[in-house]
């Protein structure tokens, strides 16, 4: 899908500084289908990332898939960050995922090494920084964290839970070179009944006749 190109017809979001600094750009097709409900949603998750304050990000719109991420870069220029959201259902999930993405892109820039965060790329390792940022982005199951088929039904009853330990996994990367799949090991005993919540085999009555 071509990316559209920022321009001066583009509709702006100035997020204030304390819900991150960024500004918003929304494309012509966006516009048409953007909803009050979607562009608040997209500013409040940007007060949660403050890795892209004084950037400008353009939000376009996608028509097939959640949402996708686009990093461009110029020499000696700013690097242009755009992100396309399916604004039906859209969820801070979903809006959360792809802005890790531009941090992705970021973090690899020739940026000082404290300026950004440095989340490794990949998929899985965009939703576990996602959902570890904060619990707004718990509002849906991430989509390349492997997930037992009863969580991703009852999402709600596991969501924080699975926040605490992307957090734990993100603390034993340093040390612990298969965090990820020490991570979606523990994600799948949280639908295991402990031992506590198992009841004792009912002892077998026989009818004996006198």
């Amino acid at each position: 899908m071509s990316r559209s190109r920022p321009g001066s017809s583009l509709r702006r979001l100035n997020v204030p500084a304390f819900l991150g600094g960024a500004q918003v750009r929304f494309t012509p097709l966006m516009q048409t289908r953007l909803t009050r409900r979607a562009e608040g949603m997209i500013g409040r998750a940007l007060s949660y990332f403050p890795e892209l304050q004084g950037k400008t990000i353009t939000v376009g719109f996608s028509r097939v898939h959640l949402g996708s991420a686009v990093m461009s870069r110029k020499r000696d220029s700013a690097p242009q960050l755009v992100i396309r959201l399916r604004v039906r259902n859209l969820t801070y999930q979903t809006i959360g995922h792809e802005l890790t993405h531009l941090v992705q892109g970021l973090s690899l820039g020739n940026q000082p090494a404290s300026a950004y965060e440095r989340i490794p790329s990949g998929e899985t390792q965009c939703d576990i920084w996602t959902l570890a940022r904060h619990e707004l982005f718990c509002d849906d199951p991430p989509t390349y964290i492997k997930l037992p088929p009863l969580m991703r039904e009852r999402w709600p009853n596991y969501a924080i839970a699975v926040r605490r330990l992307c957090v734990a996994a993100i603390d034993k990367r340093s040390v612990l070179r298969p965090y990820i799949r020490w991570l979606e090991s523990e994600i799948a005993t949280l639908t295991r009944p402990s031992r506590q919540e198992k009841k004792p085999p009912a002892q077998l009555t026989l009818p004996f006749s006198d």
